[in-house]
């Protein structure tokens, strides 16, 4: 096994999202109620990066947009801070969907300055934190770039670089690399990790690929077929940095056909 840090740089044993009996049923009170959530109990530590992985419809994505605030739980309780009250939704959440969605006739610069712009932070800041981000996502000389001009992998790690603009306390990642090739998707994979361990954000991962959630995440969330619930939480101790060639060795292998038992695939 590779030698390095068994942690990432940000992580605390510090709970930051305790989320308790979480419930989501859409149409409630109608002829066919969809029930998306049955039951989700877990806790995520300050400077986590948690893989969600499970199978397609279980509720990944609405379980994201319900600790996003996007969308209201049925039931159970959800609280996202390490104090009472010292989280805004708005202010500290940053969010990467899997398509990048920037906006065409923006620059690279001027799409990541958004979030900031819609938040009424200061703007001669926010442009200095631009640069900053352009530099780590490996960009710096991309600014003044249309969307256009830049390959899918570069578009999303200028999503990735909106998304932490105004210094988000937690971000939410939703497939983000799903709809790239799988050896730009293996390059963003090993970028994720690194913008993580410099940054050392809390990280919430959505994937169905069984092996980028064990090589990104420090935890893995395994979820059932929808309704969803949490079947096991995996504590994933392969050392940092991670590297692909982790890929290869026995631990790695042992953490994959967990995922794959509890998935029901093996």
């Amino acid at each position: 096994m590779a030698a390095g840090q068994s942690r990432g740089a940000g992580m605390t044993d510090q709970p930051f999202i305790r989320i308790s009996g979480l419930r989501k049923v859409y149409g409630e009170g109608g002829a066919k109620p969809y029930v998306a959530l049955s039951d989700v109990t877990l806790t995520v530590n300050e400077g986590e990066l948690l893989s969600i992985v499970g199978p397609s419809g279980c509720g990944k994505s609405t379980l994201m947009m319900i600790i996003a605030g996007l969308h209201k739980a049925s039931a159970g309780e959800l609280q996202i801070g390490t104090a009472q009250g010292d989280f805004d939704p708005h202010r500290h959440i940053g969010m990467v969907f899997q398509q990048a969605l920037l906006l065409k006739w923006r620059t690279v610069t001027e799409n990541i300055l958004l979030p900031a712009e819609f938040l009424g932070l200061p703007m001669k800041e926010a442009r200095e934190r631009a640069r900053y981000l352009l530099q780590l996502v490996g960009l710096s000389e991309q600014g003044e770039k249309y969307p256009k001009q830049l390959s899918g992998g570069q578009q999303q790690r200028v999503s990735i670089a909106r998304s932490l603009i105004h210094d988000p306390k937690l971000v939410l990642m939703d497939e983000p690399f799903g709809a790239l090739d799988a050896l730009t998707r293996e390059k963003m994979n090993l970028e994720l990790l690194r913008i993580w361990e410099e940054s050392g954000k809390t990280i919430l991962f959505v994937t169905h690929g069984i092996s980028e959630a064990v090589l990104l995440g420090s935890k893995i969330a395994v979820m059932t077929a929808g309704p969803a619930r949490l079947a096991e939480m995996i504590d994933v101790k392969l050392p940092y940095p991670r590297r692909l060639e982790m890929k290869t060795h026995e631990d790695f292998g042992v953490y994959t056909r967990r995922v794959y038992s509890l998935l029901g695939m093996e």
